[in-house]
């Protein structure tokens, strides 16, 4: 799932002075039905997923990042995005690439789990099986039934992809259903899930049975852009069902979201109109809306020996090295810096673990990750 940017035109000009016209909401056929509203939001967020994988596209292109998987799931035609929006997709994926990588070269015999929530047409786990050949890592994708079920038909058709599936691959595509949404194996595993069922979940409601995932293994949560599109007290009752029911303590656990920020200046107030144009609504923009407030939300979370939060302002300044600006400044002419600057700066990486108490395997990986200073 991805997120939609902000009209910079419209925005930039009322900042520097000129006009700028409001725009009213518009009233959908379904809008009366609180059923058919949902409906409509839904598949809002799902329209999201292709418009990551195209900026995912647009940077390998240009030479900003290195995905030969990218193309095998993009549906739309490739379109070169605009610089700005070039540059805020690779700090993002080069910001939660560098923390999944401390966790995967940290005690790196040990087995570890991933499970990306709304990973939709994500290609992260094949990009891991590429770069860590020995790692035993078991790998979980959580979506939509409708996404999962298209990335099957891509994981089907290509040998690149279905070839990555298990540890020895597989030399032809796995035999599945025409309907088939879900696929399961040692090494990776797809489920067919609305996450908000697990808010329910209670003793007499169990949530459901999540094939392939370890209660005792050391476990990294990935929320891009997922997550916000939920009501908070929903959040809160979903990480609590993977903290206590699906990975219970002791097991060290982990979760990185990615999201935006500061929703009450100009820039903020733009990119919620925008949105809520397309009929999407980012919940937890509102509910937290600082760094220091995205700190609080993970402590309450249950995650006890470490938060962080910076914005992605700060990850490419500090994070990023002098070499790797100067090859990044290279590939396409960029005027727009102020405006890339205030991009970067509503958007955060915030990142809470559980070590059970010790030094564990999170808090070795991400002791020397810098944090962002302020409450």
């Amino acid at each position: 799932m991805a997120e939609e940017i902000p009209n910079l035109k419209t925005l930039l000009s009322s900042r520097r002075g000129g006009s700028s016209r409001s725009r009213g909401r518009g009233r959908g056929f379904l809008g009366s039905s609180h059923e058919g509203s949902e409906v409509l939001r839904d598949n809002a967020v799902r329209g999201t997923d292709q418009d990551a994988a195209g900026s995912r596209v647009s940077c390998v292109e240009l030479g900003y990042l290195h995905d030969p998987y990218a193309k095998l799931f993009a549906t739309q035609a490739s379109t070169r995005r605009l610089p700005l929006l070039n540059r805020g997709t690779y700090v993002r994926t080069s910001a939660i690439d560098n923390l999944v990588d401390r966790f995967m070269t940290t005690d790196p015999e040990t087995r570890k789990q991933i499970v990306s929530l709304g990973a939709g047409t994500d290609t992260r786990y094949f990009r891991l099986r590429d770069k860590y050949l020995d790692a035993q890592i078991v790998y979980h994708e959580i979506d939509f039934p409708a996404n999962t079920a298209a990335k099957l038909i891509n994981l089907q058709r290509h040998a690149q992809l279905h070839t990555k599936l298990t540890p020895k691959g597989l030399p032809n595509p796995p035999s599945l259903g025409p309907a088939a949404a879900e696929y399961h194996s040692p090494t990776y595993n797809l489920h067919s899930l609305d996450l908000r069922s697990l808010a329910s979940a209670s003793d007499d409601t169990p949530p459901p049975r999540l094939p392939n995932l370890d209660p005792s293994v050391p476990t990294l949560i990935l929320s891009e852009m997922c997550l916000v599109y939920l009501q908070a007290p929903n959040v809160s009752s979903i990480l609590s069902t993977f903290l206590k029911t699906y990975i219970p303590a002791p097991t060290p656990v982990a979760l990185v979201l990615y999201e935006p920020i500061l929703p009450d200046d100009a820039f903020g107030r733009t990119m919620i109109s925008n949105l809520s144009t397309r009929n999407i609504h980012l919940p937890t923009l509102l509910a937290y809306p600082e760094l220091g407030d995205q700190r609080r939300r993970l402590k309450t979370y249950g995650f006890s020996d470490g938060v962080k939060a910076v914005d992605t302002y700060f990850i490419w300044q500090e994070w990023v090295s002098e070499a790797e600006k100067e090859r990044v400044a290279g590939l396409e002419m960029l005027d727009e810096i102020e405006e890339l600057n205030l991009l970067l700066k509503h958007y955060c990486v915030a990142w809470g673990w559980r070590d059970g108490g010790n030094e564990g395997a999170f808090s070795r990986a991400w002791k020397h990750v810098g944090d962002q200073e302020g409450d």
